[in-house]
This record gives structure tokens, C-alpha cells and sequence, in this order.
């Protein structure tokens, strides 16, 4: 039943800015921690941003101050604005909801950033 698409990759020279989206259906975003993670091709997945509940965030050292993950809950979809994006930001980005019994990942968005 829960859904999750991400959207808004895509190619961008370094230094450029993208926002990706992840609208949600079969679940209410703001009760739950939503979380973005990337895979670089043969990488294992990172923790890139979080947005608890209570609207707090976190963010790895590699994209802080650049990445900035917010929701909307009228829309039930949770941002991630990228700027000053680096080629080593080039990955595989997918929105993921733990709802403690089980975790949620939509079907990831690529991000291709080239110098």
C-alpha cells in the first residue's frame, strides 16, 4: 500500500543546484522520520539527510551546509534541495520511511553531476 516516488534527478555541471522530491501515498509523512540515502554504481547505500517527525534534520558531513531536506505536509512530500553539487554527489538518491516494522524505498532518482 505505501508509495513512494521519488523525482527531479537528472545531469547538472558542479556547482549547479537540483530538488528532488518524494511524494508519498498509503502514508502520512509527518509521522514518520523520512530519510534520504544515496548508492554510488558498486557502493553501499550512505545516509545522506533526515527529517524527524517533529521537523528536525540531519545531515552527513559530505553534503552539509549544501543539502537542505524539507516536507510538506499539506502535500505529503519531502524535499531535498541540492546545491553547489560536487561530482562526487553522483548517485543513485532514494527516499526511505521506517515504519518500524518494515522500511519503505521508493524507486530511486538519478543524479549525475559532471565537472
Amino acid at each position: 500500500q505505501v508509495h513512494l516516488v521519488e523525482s527531479g534527478g537528472g545531469l547538472v555541471q558542479a556547482g549547479g543546484s537540483l530538488r528532488l522530491s518524494c511524494a508519498a501515498s498509503g502514508i502520512i509523512l509527518s509521522s514518520h522520520a523520512t530519510e534520504w540515502y544515496r548508492r554510488a554504481p558498486g557502493e553501499q547505500r550512505e545516509l545522506v539527510a533526515t527529517v524527524s517527525t517533529g521537523g528536525n534534520t540531519y545531515y552527513a558531513d559530505s553534503v552539509k551546509d549544501r543539502f537542505t531536506v524539507s516536507r510538506d505536509n499539506a502535500k505529503n512530500t519531502v524535499y531535498l534541495q541540492m546545491n553547489s553539487l560536487k561530482p562526487e554527489d553522483t548517485a543513485v538518491y532514494y527516499c526511505s520511511v521506517d515504519r518500524g516494522t518494515l522500511r519503505s524505498w521508493g524507486q530511486g532518482t538519478q543524479v549525475t553531476v559532471s565537472s
